[in-house]
């Protein structure tokens, strides 16, 4: 029980500790404190900004991931409680970031030592990590904590929130930016010139019809969003030179990036139009330079895998009863650089995803609390 409230306290003091993405240096100090405080064998934090707290040392490696940066908060007046006061009503802990993920950062953290103090760990090695900038560029935090540490665990939790459902995987994303080109002319002869804004109009068009085909109601589906647009103009007395659109493409199971490069070159035919993938820089909060290529399959792990069936069997040690379900989330996660590598990589963590980045974000605190006893009894299992 003691546990459990320095547990929740430690949740209070993450949501209370702003860290708006690549700004996550003060709540990495405290992570780094907590484990500290509760006696992790090893603590530090990466050259990238990450905070990796190691306990036991194993041959068999586990390693739990949750990332400490948040979106930004544009309305504090309009929020039922301060969105940083980490406020306990109605049986929530609410605050930004208290879903989105610092509930399960928490729970991880104090989730490895009770695994210790139980004698779970003969054999093993935990990591438990708080990860850098994911809302803008998944997994490449953990790409260079793995090459830093020349790392590759045996298991990886991906922590995000699920309600406390066991996650067996996630859809794939490519990010595209598509620009058309034109002439510019003065305003008072657009004749002259060829209006980029014009030449992405049906573009944009096709982009909507092709959002249109994937829908499929009542059924898994892939979409395509146009979430920005710009133009170049020499002035705003002149026609526009060039055009551009982001576009953010998710993919369902069965569907494959080298199908969204047919879908990208259909988009522009006939246009004078190009297309490439949107890559993001970003420079974490210690400095470190990140580039982020945002072409990601779907993936799923097996229910046969030896993860899987771990978890169900912690996830029944603590809820004495069998999952009635499993999810797979629409998002992107960290997820993507261990499935990559070939590590087996499973979802689970406190909160509902469907509040994640909104006002009143809120987080039930006994799923807190269940999400820590599913975490060491996973350690257990495994």
């Amino acid at each position: 029980m003691d546990r459990n409230k320095d547990l929740l306290e430690f949740v209070k003091k993450s949501i209370q500790t702003r860290s708006y993405t690549d700004e996550e240096g003060d709540y990495a100090e405290l992570v780094k404190s907590e484990m500290e405080k509760l006696g992790y064998d090893e603590v530090f934090i990466d050259s990238t900004g990450n905070v990796v707290g190691r306990i036991g040392d194993g041959p068999k490696i586990i390693h739990f991931d949750s990332h400490m940066d948040t979106v930004q908060v544009h309305d504090p007046d309009d929020w039922a409680f301060p969105p940083f006061s980490g406020e306990v009503h109605d049986g929530y802990i609410w605050g930004r970031g208290s879903v989105d993920m610092k509930s399960a950062l928490g729970a991880s953290v104090y989730a490895a030592i009770k695994a210790r103090d139980l004698g779970y760990l003969e054999g093993k090695t935990v990591y438990v990590t708080g990860t850098v900038c994911e809302e803008f560029c998944d997994g490449e935090n953990l790409k260079h904590l793995y090459q830093e540490l020349s790392l590759k665990p045996d298991y990886c939790i991906i922590c995000e929130p699920s309600d406390n459902v066991i996650t067996l995987g996630h859809k794939g994303k490519a990010q595209i930016r598509i620009t058309t080109h034109g002439v510019s002319a003065h305003g008072s002869a657009p004749e002259k010139g060829v209006n980029a804004v014009y030449e992405m109009a049906e573009i944009i068009s096709r982009v909507d019809a092709l959002n249109k085909s994937l829908y499929v109601e009542n059924a898994p589906h892939g979409t395509v969003v146009l979430s920005d647009i710009s133009s170049v103009s020499a002035s705003l007395n002149a026609v526009p030179s060039e055009c551009s659109i982001y576009l953010d493409r998710r993919l369902i199971l069965g569907e494959i990036l080298e199908g969204v490069k047919s879908e990208m070159d259909i988009l522009i035919e006939g246009k004078d139009a190009s297309w490439e993938v949107g890559t993001l820089h970003h420079t974490t909060w210690k400095g470190k330079d990140l580039v982020y290529e945002p072409m990601h399959n779907p993936w799923i792990i097996e229910t046969e895998n030896v993860l899987t069936k771990s978890l169900i069997s912690a996830y029944k040690n603590v809820y004495k009863e069998e999952p009635s379900k499993f999810d797979f989330w629409d998002f992107g996660t960290n997820a993507i650089t261990p499935v990559a590598m070939g590590v087996p990589t499973i979802g689970f963590g406190p909160g509902e995803y469907k509040l994640a980045h909104m006002r009143d974000e809120r987080c039930a605190v006994d799923k807190i609390v269940e999400a820590c006893e599913v975490y060491s009894e996973l350690i257990k299992e495994l």
